[in-house]
């Protein structure tokens, strides 16, 4: 069972409106999220009240995670500003027509410029750990480890694995990959060795022809060159790879 949403072309599979909203509603601080490396806030976007029915101010207040470009820890292998790079995940998400990342835009916030992510609401027992014992999840699974594999995820937790309250399988915490090196990390290596299915294959290969497409304001030309290199040998190989005997192929925490 596929618990995504794939398209036969490149085009969003987000409600306009929402975009539009997490884009230009009002964001009010609710918390900090626990557990978190890099300052992580819970918020709640808010419309302004005043436009009428069907535009983006109409709209629910929306739980969202924020991440303030300020609240980024300096690392020694990745440039400032991680939050582009949820931004380019979920276009790439979209790109490749999987609907795996929550909407996500780029805006000002309280605490300065950063990513505002849509809120899911899912069951948080639940990670990719024990989603793996359901078989009828792994499409949704392969398809996560594929993206992994384009964006070389360095930290593909199992909780960044979530079961939405939707019956949809999502993927989030992107702000490290699209490195222009290779530095796969992540806990979903049960798929080594198997075929990648076929329609992934096809989608991937559409989406090469497009890019950099809706990423180049987010990545840099050798981020997009590693991500073309990453592409195509994944259409050579047609399998999923296996992980590394060291071990470093796995993040830490794992969970």
């Amino acid at each position: 069972m596929w618990t995504g949403e794939r398209a036969s072309e490149p085009t969003s599979t987000a409600p306009p409106t929402t975009l539009q909203f997490l884009a230009s509603g009002e964001v009010e601080l609710k918390g900090r999220m626990p557990w978190s490396s890099n300052a992580t806030f819970l918020v709640e976007v808010l419309g302004s009240g005043e436009a009428g029915p069907g535009s983006a101010d109409a709209c629910t207040p929306m739980l969202a995670i924020y991440k303030p470009g300020q609240g980024e820890r300096p690392l020694w292998d990745f440039p400032r500003g991680l939050y582009r790079r949820e931004v380019a995940a979920w276009e790439l998400s979209e790109l490749l027509g999987w609907g795996l990342v929550p909407e996500t835009v780029q805006r000002d916030g309280p605490l300065g410029e950063g990513s505002v992510q849509r809120f899911v609401a899912a069951d948080f027992e639940e990670h990719y750990f024990t989603l793996y014992d359901d078989p009828e999840v792994h499409d949704a699974l392969r398809a996560i480890c594929a993206f992994d594999l384009l964006a070389n995820n360095t930290d593909r937790k199992s909780g960044h694995c979530l079961a939405g309250e939707d019956g949809r399988i999502w993927a989030i915490d992107h702000g490290l990959c699209f490195h222009p090196d290779p530095k796969i990390r992540t806990v979903i290596w049960e798929f080594g060795g198997q075929p990648v299915p076929d329609d992934l294959l096809r989608d991937v290969d559409r989406a090469l022809d497009a890019l950099p497409g809706p990423l180049a304001p987010f990545l840099d030309t050798e981020e997009v060159d590693g991500m073309r290199r990453r592409a195509e040998w994944l259409l050579r190989r047609r399998c999923f790879p296996e992980p590394d005997p060291s071990g470093r192929s796995y993040p830490w925490p794992l969970v």
